[in-house]
């Protein structure tokens, strides 16, 4: 999937990857695409509910050894 930005998030751990996240779709215009790659399993829960309360959409999310990478659409 093509991004407009990509964000690596990998090592740090909470709150971090949403405070990461969250500055870099405040750089993203509407119906822009950011990559978020993290390893904090907590993310797994936080990247998701974050998304909602913004009214973004995870369009795509995996897990490939260690690395959870999510691909968020900008409202």
């Amino acid at each position: 999937m093509n991004s407009s930005l990509q964000l690596d998030a990998k090592g740090l751990s909470c709150p971090m990857p949403i405070v990461k996240t969250k500055k870099a779709m405040d750089t993203l215009a509407s119906g822009e695409i950011l990559e978020v790659q993290v390893t904090d399993k907590g993310a797994l829960a936080d990247i998701p509910a974050w998304t909602k309360v913004g009214g973004h959409t995870i369009l795509d999310q995996s897990e490939d050894a260690g690395v959870i990478t999510f691909f968020i659409q900008k409202a």
